[in-house]
């Protein structure tokens, strides 16, 4: 057994990394070539992310290569900002593809050339039907289709008009060419499929050259086969579509012969992946843009705070089947809660700021206290945090009649300031509409460091950031993106959407070390849960999406689940 069979066989387990280690053993393939082909009409999403990791994965573990390429065949909905966007997104995910970075359109002259074959070789001609016309002569799931009166062209009228569709002699829609393949089969993309159509628009890469692009199906494959890929993984909506890749491979003079796998798909709660849906979401401005962070987008998982390691735990967790499910939204927030706990640094934020004047400290006095920056990693090591006489407390964390078991400050109460000292309150402010907006409390300067010396007990421990060290910000809650689990695909979809999806706070109050924090790095609020920095913090006024909170929903719903068995 090679080391890269070896290191696979001790990795992650799936149907398809058997398949591959079958293959390894038996010579069927000697150099593992996965492929990672998106088209750039949009950005990337959580969906792609598991296909990245399971392609990429895959070319790795097995001492082999995975290429990126770009399936850029519909010109029309093309464009470089999605290049350089997807190329972006799957760095930020860890993954390389080195020198093999490839595009269809690399292949355009051969592809040419291949349905030139197809055509002499009697296996595809020119059409002149309209797309109804193609459309309603194909039949049914329980009745065949129709022959096209086309069908039966010369091999030298197809070449002919295919050459002059190349040449830009014909209109859109005019003619198409068709693999002529079996109109009564039983699998409908095999009913003499369009493999080539007229588009007259200008290509991100090659421009005006050419007026004749292949379809998804005739590209597909043939690329494949050009870049020497042995195994191309794809969804399960393209299993129907095996028939058609392995027909094309075997009446084409390719130099290799590539094979097809399908898995399941990604489908998560609360949030829609359907490229068409999430375009709709943009251009409709019912999002700020394809990386809001509410999107399931990469660039909003990014921008939001998650960290790329917990997309990849994620894609690990989901695994690798041939069954379509749901998943949760609650195990992706898990995977990045997990990880953020182990790394993020603590910090204390009041998000709804309430002054607190403690009467008995001294004026004008400071002092700086130590503060855990990560209770889960020692070498974080500690900083120190400004006190003083005039302190924010969350308005949350004050209740003037509290129920019985409210254990934050209540007039009379005392309770542990976290680092810091117990205080208790002594007097209520209010403004005329009965509002409360100040406290003043006493404190306890024996309790220095957050413990009584004497052994007393407070239930209560509360985050506070300095009055006059307060750094001024912005906070971004976000929710889930539509309110059902399961939202609709219809065209009704819209009526799902959360309109409680971002609550955004401005006039937060930070401890000084929050100035500090740069962009994409992102930091546990104490008491709160893990906030991402945003692209539009400015000098000295931090703005802070919410990634997760602290609270684990996937552990009560695994919880539900273990009791239900």
């Amino acid at each position: 057994m090679s080391e890269a069979e070896h290191a696979a066989e001790e990795g992650a387990k799936d149907f398809i990394r058997e398949v591959v280690r079958e293959d390894l053993a038996s010579g069927e393939t000697s150099t593992v070539v996965t492929r990672f082909p998106p088209e750039p009409n949009g950005y990337l999403h959580i969906g792609h992310a598991k296909s990245m990791c399971l392609n990429f994965g895959v070319g790795e573990e097995f001492g082999g290569r995975c290429h990126l390429r770009f399936d850029d065949t519909n010109p029309a909905k093309e464009e470089h900002e999605y290049i350089e966007a997807i190329q972006r997104d799957v760095r930020w995910l860890g993954f390389d593809w080195g020198e093999h970075l490839y595009f269809a359109s690399d292949h355009f002259e051969t592809l040419f050339a291949w349905a030139e074959h197809l055509i002499e070789n009697g296996h595809a001609f020119v059409d002149d039907q309209t797309a109804e016309e193609i459309r309603n002569t194909r039949g049914t799931l329980t009745e065949p289709g129709q022959n096209s009166p086309y069908r039966d062209r010369s091999v030298e009228e197809n070449l002919d008009l295919f050459r002059r569709m190349r040449a830009g002699e014909f209109s859109e829609g005019d003619r198409v060419l068709r693999a002529r393949v079996d109109m009564s089969s039983g699998n409908i993309n095999m009913r003499d499929p369009v493999i080539y159509r007229i588009l007259h628009a200008e290509h991100p890469r090659t421009g005006n050259t050419w007026c004749i692009y292949p379809t998804y199906d005739f590209a597909h494959g043939q690329s494949d086969a050009i870049e020497g890929v042995t195994h191309s993984l794809c969804t399960l909506e393209f299993a129907d579509h095996r028939p058609l890749y392995d027909w094309l491979i075997a009446n084409l003079p390719t130099p290799m012969v590539p094979r097809q796998f399908e898995f399941s798909r990604l489908n998560l709660t609360h949030t829609v992946l359907s490229k068409r849906r999430l375009i709709q979401l943009v251009e409709e401005g019912h999002v700020k843009g394809w990386d809001d962070p509410r999107m399931p987008t990469i660039g909003g998982l990014r921008r939001r705070g998650f960290p790329p390691e917990a997309l990849r735990d994620f894609a690990k967790r989901v695994g690798i089947t041939k069954s379509d499910n749901v998943i949760e939204v609650a195990l992706l927030e898990h995977c990045a809660r997990e990880l953020l706990n182990k790394r993020a640094l603590r910090r204390m934020a009041v998000l709804k700021p309430l002054k607190v004047v403690i009467e008995n400290y001294p004026e004008g006095e400071v002092e700086y206290l130590d503060a855990v920056n990560n209770p889960e990693d020692e070498g974080a090591g500690k900083r120190q945090v400004p006190f003083s006489r005039e302190i924010y407390l969350e308005q949350g964390d004050f209740m003037e009649d509290p129920p019985r078991k409210f254990f934050r400050l209540a007039p009379g109460r005392e309770v542990r300031l976290r680092y810091a000292y117990f205080i208790t309150c002594t007097d209520v402010i209010k403004d005329d509409a009965g509002n409360v907006v100040e406290l003043r409390c006493t404190y306890d300067p024996a309790t220095r460091g957050g413990d009584a010396p004497d052994g007393r007990k407070v239930k209560g421990t509360l985050h506070w950031v300095s009055t006059e060290h307060a750094v001024d910000g912005e906070v971004r809650l976000y929710n889930h993106l539509f309110t059902e689990p399961e939202p609709t695909m219809g065209d009704e979809f819209l009526a799902g959407l959360n309109p409680e999806s971002l609550e955004v706070l401005n006039g937060c109050k930070f401890e000084p070390a929050l100035a500090e924090v740069n962009e994409g790095d992102a930091v546990q609020f104490e008491r709160q849960g893990y906030f991402g920095c945003d692209p539009d913090s400015g000098s000295g006024h931090p703005v802070f999406n919410r990634v997760v909170g602290l609270r684990d929903s996937w552990a009560k719903i695994q919880a539900k689940g273990q009791a239900n068995k």
